[in-house]
């Protein structure tokens, strides 16, 4: 229907209006509505700033979101009726459910089961619509492998939301790896680079109120919605992607998947790890997480969220160098990826145990 030249133009052209639009409508937030997401007093949430400031960022997210799923019928009029495939379908209402779940913890700091339930569900129906990881011969042990994946990426991204520009950069570096995949694996599809392009410019918008000093958060509210979506992404582009000779490697896909995810899965098993050996559930929040850690090394903020960076686009690169050089995965590559992984873990670890908060 357009040829490469139009199409790029044409997500190039999403891209820039998404961002104007998310630049737009978070200062209109600002200005007009200033308490969801203040909690004077949450013993469960303990926040890295100690100034209140709004959680309207996942409101964006999911307006732009679905402002994106409605538009591709509008930019691709004969292949409307592609949006109403059950993974998508799936993915709408997956992602509704975990932006719901988040509004309502946001204004109401709801019941943690209650919450863990709404995650199980969403896994469930991202499972039921035909997102599910394909990896062993069993269905039972993908089904709760997919579960698993969800129910742990909602909660590793709402953990990872702790320092000012820290979960949104890491989202972005997801969503251009994603894009990565399609143009480098494809094929691709017109759905999912609408989709992609639409939710990383609401991210790119939001980042200006979320810089260090941050003017907004995220909340709950895009902590949960980004956790479903960037499981999907996942899935659909790393846990059941073949190679680009069109092999089926379950270690490349595992590997591939685990290296972009990194850094939240790093930052929630190292919180994990230390709130158990201290006695505390690694539930309740605390100023303890890798990124309070490099803090207390002497890096500022800012810095913090610039290591963060660093190291996100250093994972969709090794994620690009799996995809494009590795034709056929050995046993080198799988030592390679597994002692970065192991190497990124420690030194982070090792960080916890070094550095201390400053005493008062």
């Amino acid at each position: 229907m357009y040829s490469p030249t139009q199409l790029f133009l044409i997500y190039s052209g999403l891209f820039f209006a998404a961002l104007v639009f998310s630049l737009l409508i978070n200062s209109v937030f600002m200005r007009f509505a200033r308490t969801l997401g203040m909690r004077e007093e949450d013993q469960n949430l303990v926040r890295w700033s100690s100034t209140a400031k709004p959680s309207f960022g996942g409101i964006c997210f999911y307006i732009l979101f679905l402002a994106s799923f409605s538009l591709y019928g509008v930019i691709f009029p004969g292949l409307s009726v592609d949006a109403l495939r059950p993974d998508l379908l799936g993915l709408l209402a997956a992602t509704s459910l975990g932006f719901l779940m988040g509004l309502a913890d946001d204004a109401y700091n709801t019941n943690p089961v209650l919450k863990f339930l709404a995650q199980v569900a969403c896994g469930g129906i991202l499972i039921a619509s035909g997102s599910c990881i394909d990896l062993f011969d069993s269905q039972w042990a993908n089904v709760a492998l997919t579960l698993f994946w969800v129910v742990g990426m909602m909660n590793s991204i709402n953990m990872l939301d702790n320092m000012d520009g820290i979960t949104t950069s890491v989202s972005i570096a997801v969503l251009i790896a994603g894009l990565m995949s399609m143009l480098v694996i494809g094929p691709v599809d017109p759905v999912y680079m609408v989709l992609l392009v639409g939710t990383m410019a609401a991210l790119t918008g939001f980042l200006f109120f979320n810089w260090n000093p941050s003017r907004m958060y995220m909340g709950d509210t895009g902590s949960q919605f980004l956790g479903v979506f960037l499981a999907f992404v996942g899935i659909r582009f790393f846990w059941n992607a073949p190679s680009i000779e069109g092999h089926w490697e379950p270690i490349r896909q595992v590997i591939s998947a685990i290296t972009l995810f990194l850094l939240p899965i790093v930052d929630t098993t190292v919180v994990t790890i230390t709130r158990i050996r201290r006695g505390r559930s690694p539930f309740v929040g605390g100023r303890d997480h890798t990124t309070h850690h490099l803090s207390y090394a002497g890096f500022s903020d800012g810095q913090v969220a610039l290591v963060f960076i660093g190291l996100s686009l250093l994972h969709v690169f090794l994620t690009f160098v799996m995809a494009r050089y590795i034709p056929v995965w050995q046993n080198i590559h799988t030592t390679i990826f597994v002692s970065y992984a192991i190497l990124l873990f420690l030194t982070l670890f090792i960080l916890t145990r070094r550095t201390h908060a400053p005493k008062p």
